[in-house]
C-alpha cells in the first residue's frame, strides 16, 4: 500500500505564490511518477503537473511557466512551486503516484487533497 499526505494549500491572493508538498510513504520503491492533479467546483479532475524518478517532467499548459514541480527521491516528496496564482487556480489539489505514466494517466495512488483558494 502507498500512502500520500499532502501539505501546503492555503487561501493567497492572485499574483501570489505557494508551494505544496506531498510525502510518500509504504510501498513505494515502484512509485516512478509523481505529481498533482487537481479539481475545481463542478468541473472534472484534471492534470497539474508530474514528474518522473529520473526528473522528466509534463505540465497542463494552464500552469506552464507558472507551476515548477520537483521531486526529492531520497525523502520520497514531490512539490509544486505556485507562482503568478490566478483566481481560476482555485481547486483541491490533490497528490498522484503511479509505477508508470500509462498507470499515472489511469489510476495512480491519490492523497486526500488540499484546498488552495485564490482571491481576486
Amino acid at each position: 500500500q502507498v500512502q500520500l499526505v499532502e501539505s501546503g494549500g492555503g487561501l493567497v491572493q492572485a499574483g501570489g505564490s505557494l508551494r505544496l508538498s506531498c510525502a510518500a510513504s509504504g510501498s513505494i520503491f515502484s512509485l516512478n511518477v509523481m505529481g498533482w492533479y487537481r479539481q475545481a467546483p463542478g468541473k472534472q479532475r484534471e492534470l497539474v503537473a508530474s514528474i518522473s524518478r529520473r526528473g522528466t517532467t509534463n505540465y497542463a499548459d494552464s500552469v506552464k511557466g507558472r507551476f515548477t514541480i520537483s521531486r526529492d527521491n531520497a525523502k520520497d516528496t514531490v512539490y509544486l512551486q505556485m507562482n503568478s496564482l490566478k483566481p481560476e487556480d482555485t481547486a483541491v489539489y490533490y497528490c498522484a503516484a503511479a509505477i508508470s505514466v500509462p498507470s499515472f494517466n489511469r489510476s495512480p495512488y491519490w492523497g486526500q487533497g488540499t484546498q488552495l483558494t485564490v482571491s481576486s
